[in-house]
């Protein structure tokens, strides 16, 4: 059986979904100021081995955990719920933009939403 990384066309399709994402996000005057001064080349990186490993791919992320990764977002400036939801709204966005079908988006979707309580520091 084929994982959701396969089924969703691999590399590229991640490539060019997360730089898809980042080109909304940082659009989105909800969630835009969290991303002020980070380099946003190191940001698609990090994105892109993330949303691979957490499709079933290839697992090369190294990155800190998601709780570790926006503790600082969520002490010093407020990430909350509304916000997940936003990028949730952008992720979701960017897959129908590029033709992921609406199953595959489904599953995407619930694999960023298993993350919502580590990355808002309520569960490690």
């Amino acid at each position: 059986m084929s994982t959701l990384y396969e089924k969703i066309g691999g590399e590229p399709a991640v490539d060019a979904a997360v730089d898809l994402f980042y080109v909304k996000v940082l659009a989105d005057d909800r969630i835009k100021h969290f991303f002020e001064g980070i380099p946003m080349d190191r940001m698609r990186g990090h994105q892109k081995k993330f949303l691979t490993m957490a499709f079933s791919g290839p697992n090369n992320y190294s990155g800190r955990g998601m709780k570790a990764a926006h503790a600082n977002l969520v002490a010093k400036y407020g990430l909350n719920d509304t916000h997940f939801d936003a990028v949730i709204e952008n992720l979701g966005a960017t897959l129908v933009e590029l033709g992921v079908p609406e199953d595959l988006i489904g599953q995407a979707a619930a694999i960023a939403e298993s993350t919502r309580e580590s990355v808002l520091g309520r569960a490690d």
